[in-house]
């Protein structure tokens, strides 16, 4: 992961870092990564231009760059935000309703690039039990099958850091979330949390579609204009 450095204000050179020179990643230019402004003087990483940085509304700190599963911590209150803003809007998101729709087709029981289809079923929680030769997975990451076809099912929203192939289902870490979906490819149901998602991993960073991440950084503004 390569950066590319950028100033926030004329006043600052390249060569000093301050809370006004912030650093670009270039495997997600939309992240913005503030040095010294962590609480260990590390970096504030945010989708916000506001400098200095507001760290409530942060996705989390790194100690170094780029930042690696290792060196990052979790901001809680942000995923927080990001679930508030998948469950408000990911029936919206146009890449989400073609797998939806593709779902509902022929082929439904094959699997999208985006997420992961499988048929209607009760919603399981994980238990302490475990299936024989394997265990249960947590939230809607937990559940699986192959469906469509004109059966109502599932589908997985997932990042798009590392798309899985055809056919195939994401990993639980990349896995954001699921939503309900009916026999015709309509998305009937509220997104649930997969409770397997990680904001960082050896692949990369949070990465949301262009209409998923509008609506996270509008919701982040808001929050930072009430404060």
């Amino acid at each position: 992961m390569i950066l590319s450095r950028v100033k926030a204000a004329p006043t600052c050179t390249r060569l000093v870092f301050s809370h006004r020179s912030v650093s670009i990643l270039s495997s997600n230019r939309y992240i913005k990564a503030f040095p010294n402004a962590a609480p260990n003087g590390g970096y504030l990483l945010t989708y916000l231009e506001t400098s200095p940085p507001t760290s409530r509304l942060a996705i989390g700190t790194s100690t170094q760059l780029p930042p690696t599963p290792r060196s990052f911590t979790e901001n809680h209150e942000f995923l927080s935000i990001l679930n508030h803003v998948l469950r408000q809007h990911a029936a919206q998101d146009p890449i989400l309703q073609s797998q939806a729709l593709a779902f509902a087709g022929p082929g439904g029981s094959t699997l999208g690039s985006h997420g992961a289809f499988f048929p209607q079923q009760r919603k399981r929680r994980a238990t302490s039990k475990t299936a024989a030769g394997g265990s249960e997975a947590s939230g809607a990451a937990g559940q699986g099958g192959a469906g469509g076809a004109g059966v109502g099912g599932y589908v997985h929203l997932s990042d798009l850091r590392n798309p899985p192939d055809f056919g195939r289902i994401a990993f639980p870490e990349d896995i954001l979330g699921s939503v309900e979906v009916d026999g015709h490819g309509k998305i009937i149901g509220e997104f649930e949390p997969s409770g397997t998602y990680r904001i960082i991993t050896n692949e990369g960073i949070l990465g949301l579609s262009d209409f998923l991440r509008t609506k996270l950084i509008e919701k982040l503004q808001d929050e930072e204009k009430e404060n």
